[in-house]
């Protein structure tokens, strides 16, 4: 079962069965975002220790234990078993990860995922039938607090054009 089996516009993507939607959904969703192809590939039956950076898109099929440091995309098929301290941009899973997850952009659970660990990420969706044992920290990049100040100011400056009624009549 390979999740990118050719090159196809995700607006004109085939649906045929059940399980092969799943995967061209996943696939159109992923060249929709990114555009990128899989660079990297660790396929079943593959068990690596140690650390993975990269630019782009990888698919893990394997065995991972260790940490994996991208800007870009993770795929994690439904055999994949990650043991890792996991920072990318967007990561999408099918399959069993511990360790904690840090994502830029968004993390997509999709069934039958097992994700036991903690997860910060602006952006979470997870699918029906999707086990996930752990903390979840969500926050914008983009959101700013105001300085204290300015916010005792706005507070306690006059406020102009209001009537005040005394008395309930």
């Amino acid at each position: 079962m390979a999740w990118m089996k050719e090159k196809t516009d995700p607006k004109n993507a085939p649906v045929s069965s059940e399980e092969g939607a799943g995967e061209s959904g996943l696939e159109a969703n992923v060249r929709a975002e990114d555009g990128d192809d899989v660079i990297a590939f660790v396929g079943k039956g593959v068990e690596f220790k140690g650390v993975i950076s990269y630019n782009g898109t990888v698919r893990i099929e394997g065995q991972l234990d260790g940490e994996i440091h991208t800007e870009g995309i993770l795929l994690v098929g439904e055999d994949a078993v990650i043991t890792a301290k996991v920072s990318v941009g967007t990561i999408v899973s099918k399959g069993k990860i511990s360790g904690d997850i840090v994502a830029k952009e968004k993390v997509r659970l999709l069934s039958p995922a097992i994700l036991n660990g903690s997860v910060k990420a602006p952006m979470l969706s997870m699918e029906e039938g999707v086990l996930f044992n752990g903390n979840i920290e969500m926050a914008r990049a983009d959101v700013h607090e105001l300085p204290r100040e300015a916010v005792v100011r706005a507070v306690n400056s006059p406020v102009s054009n209001i009537k005040r009624v005394s008395g309930y009549g």
